[in-house]
């Protein structure tokens, strides 16, 4: 599970780099949020997850811990993807946000899992 991590949190990184060097070279920081909720929850949540397999967890490829991985990669790409179209005005508020609380608990709740799987790893 580690390099699993740590390879979704290096995509991440590449893909909240070069929207940050494209916000740059445009001129237009209008998706400053999407570009720190790319770096943050993609990249170095993905990132520290990588490193509690590797380091605390025994890199367990157990049924939670493949449910905790995609359950926060899919609540990650939900809230990228989700602010992309809110902060380009792509989509209206309303229509997206749904999308987006929906995103936050499903990362919220492979942030819970984690916790589950660290105080289960304490017990052995």
């Amino acid at each position: 599970m580690d390099k699993k991590f740590v390879v979704a949190g290096l995509c991440y990184a590449i893909l909240g780099m070069a929207l940050g060097i494209f916000m740059a070279a445009s001129k237009d920081h209008g998706h400053m949020v999407t570009h720190a909720h790319i770096m943050l929850i993609g990249f170095v949540v993905s990132f520290i997850y990588g490193l509690c397999h590797k380091l605390w967890l025994n890199n367990t490829t157990s049924k939670l811990a493949t449910a905790q991985f995609f359950i926060h990669q899919i609540g990650a790409i939900g809230i990228v993807i989700g602010l992309f179209l809110l902060y380009g005005r792509h989509i209206a508020e309303e229509t997206i946000d749904p999308v987006l609380a929906l995103s936050s608990i499903t990362v919220f709740t492979g942030m819970v899992l984690m916790m589950v799987l660290f105080i289960k790893s304490m017990r052995h």
